[in-house]
């Protein structure tokens, strides 16, 4: 769909791409917007225009959020009218114990798909047994023929695996404080919200007081923790909740002060969208602020929308330091993430090419920021599981190069390999965490 102007009329077109365009007539600004994000919304809903495909992998958290995704369309009046389940492990003639375990766990999650997504076309794409980057690759997903294995991973290393610790060792290393804000950071579906959860349960187990806690609205904390979370602190920093908060307590408090009109004016203000922002900002700050006497790890949400947050911590320091007499003290929130003794950013990804550019690529626009990443942690490896699988061991060979990536961007990285059970509930957790040469 295209949006056209012409010239010096105040008339907006929508163009569908079939030449066929519908005028919508003589229009202030904020009309032609209304009816522009209706057109869109109708062009979106519509079948016969618009086929809008969900994608997911073959576990249950991904396809719940996929369902979760399909709610929020149909709210919008827009449905999803496919489904391709990404990534599903083939059958094999060798029996492997973590292959099988794997293809039972996929299982599992196809047949509790949810209600939701029952309605729609669903595709099955196999698990490559490299990775899927570049024409030809992608290319190969689209026909049934076998595709040879791409080599250009496997060609650019000597055969060895860096020398690399287990996460065992990074919560040693974390449990030589009493306190800190521990921050998992990465793109969506990296397992940002087990990592974190294993590490708050390690800390706990170790006597520690902590606060595991998330800005992901996709998170499942606690379908990860299970119900033994007694010695842990669970919250959930909850956009919506956090703006109602927000909004009931200006009301009653300057807004106690004002005439009817007054309090209308600033409920009007209080709609406004930057009103989700400030409230989300406050919370956060606030768990940042309780790091100084607890351990506080933040399950963070993907990474377009924790740059986002960056961006208004920053403002934030900015107009603080911006408003204050020169000489006096301070401490901001950004303040707090730049402080390596206080905060402890944790890059999770996994040992592919494009989360690990990602992950490159938001280390980066941290460090811009003046925070830098603490250690890498890289989820859900094969190398190291010790497998017999023939498509699995072919992609062991293809995380060697990613691995070597990952190792020099940072001088702690940790390896979390593919477990055979779902790392659910207290004492997956911990085996997490657990020294790999004592598992």
């Amino acid at each position: 769909m295209r949006l056209l102007q012409l010239p010096g009329e105040w008339t907006t077109f929508l163009d569908d791409g079939r030449g066929d365009a519908s005028c919508l007539g003589p229009m202030s600004g904020l009309e032609k917007t209304r009816a522009t994000y209706a057109a869109a919304v109708d062009a979106l809903g519509d079948p016969a225009r618009t086929r809008l495909v969900l994608v997911a992998r073959p576990e249950t958290s991904s396809l719940a959020e996929a369902a979760r995704t399909s709610n929020e369309l149909v709210s919008s009046g827009i449905r999803a009218t496919h489904l391709v389940v990404n990534g599903l492990m083939p059958e094999e003639a060798r029996p492997d114990p973590l292959a099988d375990a794997v293809r039972r766990r996929e299982s599992a999650a196809l047949h509790g798909l949810p209600l939701e997504l029952t309605t729609l076309q669903v595709d099955r794409v196999p698990l490559a047994d490299h990775n899927v980057v570049g024409v030809a690759a992608l290319r190969g997903l689209l026909t049934t023929a076998p595709q040879p294995s791409a080599q250009e991973d496997v060609s650019n290393h000597d055969g060895g695996t860096p020398a690399i610790a287990d996460l065992a060792a990074l919560v040693d290393e974390l449990a030589d404080q009493d306190h800190g804000l521990v921050m998992c950071m990465g793109k969506g579906g990296v397992g940002k919200t087990t990592i974190a959860a294993a590490i708050a349960t390690a800390l706990a187990d170790r006597g520690k007081s902590v606060h595991l806690t998330t800005t992901d609205p996709a998170a499942h904390l606690a379908d990860t923790l299970g119900s033994d979370t007694h010695t842990l602190t669970v919250s959930r920093i909850d956009p919506d909740q956090a703006t109602q908060d927000y909004r009931d307590h200006v009301m009653a408090s300057k807004g106690a002060k004002l005439d009817a009109a007054g309090r209308a004016a600033l409920e009007e203000d209080l709609r406004s969208p930057c009103t989700e922002e400030v409230a989300v900002f406050q919370a956060f700050s606030r768990a940042v602020s309780e790091a100084g006497r607890r351990f506080v790890v933040m399950d963070t949400a993907p990474t377009g929308h924790t740059l986002l947050l960056m961006d208004a911590t920053g403002s934030y320091h900015r107009d603080v330091a911006r408003n204050l007499a020169p000489g006096m003290h301070f401490t901001t929130p950004m303040m707090r993430l730049q402080d390596p003794d206080y905060t402890k950013v944790i890059l999770v990804t996994l040992p592919e090419t494009t989360p690990v550019l990602e992950a490159r690529q938001l280390q980066d626009d941290l460090e811009r920021a003046g925070i830098h990443p603490w250690a890498w942690v890289v989820n859900q490896a094969i190398t190291g599981t010790g497998t017999q699988s023939p498509l699995l061991i072919t992609r062991a060979l293809h995380e060697t190069g990613q691995l070597a990536a990952v190792s020099e961007q940072s001088a702690r990285v940790a390896l979390v390999p593919l477990q055979q059970n779902p790392p659910v509930g207290h004492e997956h957790l911990l085996s997490l965490t657990r020294s790999l040469a004592h598992a």
